[in-house]
């Protein structure tokens, strides 16, 4: 539609036409009469939506549900009183309800009471306290890495963002693109490998026939993996299967992978979490950082502070000179500008706060070691009732798995008759009990 003018804009006098306003408005006018948007130019073209009303994306097809959080999705919609969700990757109480530590509760009080804090963007990298304190939590206070500012550390959206962000730095920059992972490994991992542009193999991790580790398999298919490439390891409480290498076959693993210069990539998800020391679990990694070499440390908050919802995680790359270090990080923020800018303030701030207090870390190790010997505890309790029960079949798979997951050695049709029949849900493959 043409917009209304008065007479006196159009044709006044001719000072007032010859103006400088009126002859940009006459200008304007004459634009919109030969504009393909006039009411006397051709109709406008369609939109995308079609006339029928059908949408663009009417093709598209339906995706399948997440293999573990499609166990919940399940969970929510049986309607039974007694139903049961094993699936759940996150600690629970007695009455099986979800637990915020007390030390979390306190610190956050802390935080919210505080008025000088406000909401400002974080840098690239995130919390400083956050990231040295985390630095120092998986490496040692006295780690020389640090010490030598060899280590380099970013903020990141959980393990999950963690591992993304390191995925996608060595896509750029590293010359090798092949990262070996366990077989079975967490259902995710082969995805941010995938989706960043690193090709996937595996190698033999979980022996089915003894529920324990293949540990002559792991090192026979590390020796033929192809020099430089990445090795994906899991720190402490493998999941899903529960099986831990002892520290001396770790040792075994080191010496293997630096002789073939196989750069180490950890996922530290659980620390504190499998055994209830913070330190025990953190010793497979600490062993790589020793030797001087090289590797990568992605950290998750979820677990261990119960920080699940607040997706807070680190990435830490040791290096070998301050130098590279520095411009490590500075190719890192690259990669996390585009991807999601800055990190999130808030949980971050949390965990900071609880590990540089010497009294709320100290009562944080009490709260996450009572969550350890819980587990612990449980799996016993399981164990012992399987034999009162007399049940067939050697158990004790369970109580040498160590952690929040345990393949139980169930099929997937064992698993679908418990589900059917008793309204208990857990993955498919039979583990994270």
């Amino acid at each position: 539609m043409r917009p209304q003018v008065s007479e006196t804009s159009t044709h006044g006098s001719s000072s007032s036409s010859s103006s400088p306003s009126n002859r940009r408005l006459n200008s304007l006018l004459k634009h919109l009469e030969t504009s393909p948007f006039s009411s006397s130019s051709s109709t406008m073209s369609s939109s995308p939506t079609s006339a029928n009303g059908d949408s663009v994306f009417a093709n598209i097809a339906r995706g399948p549900e997440d293999p573990i959080l499609g166990v919940t999705v399940a969970y929510n919609k049986d309607q039974s009183p007694v139903k049961l969700n094993l699936g759940v990757g996150a600690y629970r109480t007695e009455e099986g309800k979800p637990l915020v530590l007390d030390v979390v509760r306190r610190a956050e009080q802390l935080l919210v009471n505080d008025r000088s804090r406000v909401k400002e963007y974080l840098p690239i990298t995130g919390l400083s306290d956050f990231n040295k304190l985390s630095a120092q939590l998986i490496f040692g206070v006295d780690s020389p890495a640090i010490r030598e500012n060899r280590v380099t550390t970013v903020q990141c959206l959980s393990g999950t963002g963690s591992l993304r962000v390191g995925a996608e730095f060595l896509a750029r920059h590293y010359h090798q693109r092949t990262i070996y992972i366990p077989q079975p490994t967490w259902g995710n991992h082969p995805k941010v490998f995938t989706i960043a542009g690193l090709a996937v193999k595996y190698y033999r991790y979980y022996e089915p026939t003894t529920r324990g580790l293949d540990f002559q398999g792991l090192l026979e298919d590390l020796s033929s993996a192809p020099s430089g490439a990445i090795v994906l390891l899991h720190a402490c409480a493998h999941n899903p299967t529960g099986v831990d290498p002892t520290l001396e076959q770790w040792e075994q693993i080191r010496q293997l992978m630096r002789s073939r210069g196989l750069l180490p990539f950890f996922d530290s998800a659980y620390q504190g979490f499998a055994s209830g020391s913070l330190d025990k679990d953190a010793e497979p990694v600490r062993l790589f950082v020793a030797d001087g070499g090289e590797c990568f440390a992605a950290q998750s908050y979820a677990k261990n502070m119960g920080l699940y919802g607040e997706r807070v995680g680190a990435l830490s790359i040791v290096c070998k000179s301050a130098d590279v270090a520095s411009r490590v990080e500075s190719q890192l923020k690259l990669v996390i500008r585009p991807m999601y800018s800055n990190p999130p303030i808030h949980g971050a701030s949390i965990v900071a706060r609880i590990l540089k207090d010497r009294d709320m870390y100290g009562e944080w190790t009490v709260e996450l070691k009572a969550m350890a010997d819980r587990i612990i505890s449980m799996r016993q309790q399981l164990f012992d009732a399987l034999g009162a029960r007399g049940t067939p079949g050697d158990w004790s798979h369970i109580i040498k798995q160590i952690g929040m997951f345990t393949f139980t050695g169930l099929n997937t049709e064992q698993v679908s008759f418990m589900t059917k029949e008793f309204h208990i849900y857990m993955t498919s493959d039979g583990s994270k009990l």
